[in-house]
């Protein structure tokens, strides 16, 4: 899900700058009198001694009621918004470390990328995995494994997300001394070549 908000943001955000940037590239160059086009009427920048907003536009609902609670409202949403966005990737962050119960009431620390890599290199073992990806998310004593498996044509996705579950996961879980290891798959299908047949 975050994922596809950053795209969206990203791509919405790029958009308009992109637009913004165009608008008064096309003003501050003079395009329309070089170029010999008319701008439509909604057009703000028309040479390069206009400005974004006149005098006018600038006090047009200074009179009217609803005119700042509006604009502060719409400010506030967007902050809101902003800090929404900024928590949900600061908390989504890879794990560093995980800490390991080592019976001494003290505990270990694991390097989260060891325990990534040896997950992912067992669950590609699995018939029918072509490739997996892991990564660790959440505390470092309550961590969470997201798992993006590739499977092959002939794998069948039921039976590689059980194995998942009760081999690499399980495995990992049990080595770390973890009292319980969630983990969320997402699975797809591997990119292979046409086969040709003779």
């Amino acid at each position: 899900m975050l994922r596809i908000v950053n795209r969206v943001l990203l791509a919405v955000s790029g958009g308009t700058l992109f637009c913004l940037g165009l608008a008064v590239l096309v003003g501050t160059l003079d395009l329309p009198s070089r170029w010999g086009f008319t701008p439509p009427s909604w057009w703000t920048w028309r040479g390069p001694q206009d400005v974004l907003l006149s005098a006018s536009d600038r006090v047009r609902h200074r009179e009217a009621g609803w005119w700042w609670p509006v604009v502060i409202g719409g400010l506030a949403l967007l902050v809101l918004l902003a800090l929404w966005w900024l928590l949900a990737q600061l908390r989504r962050q890879r794990l560093s470390e995980v800490l390991v119960d080592s019976g001494d009431g003290v505990g270990a620390l694991l390097r989260g990328r060891a325990l990534e890599e040896v997950v992912a290199a067992e669950a590609e073992a699995l018939p029918g995995v072509d490739r997996a990806r892991v990564t660790l998310v959440g505390r470092r004593d309550q961590p969470r494994a997201e798992v993006g498996l590739s499977l092959a044509p002939q794998a069948r996705p039921d039976e590689a997300v059980r194995r998942l579950r009760a081999e690499a996961v399980e495995h990992a879980r049990v080595s770390s001394g973890l009292s319980a290891l969630p983990a969320e798959a997402r699975l797809r299908a591997a990119k292979h070549g046409p086969e040709r047949v003779s």
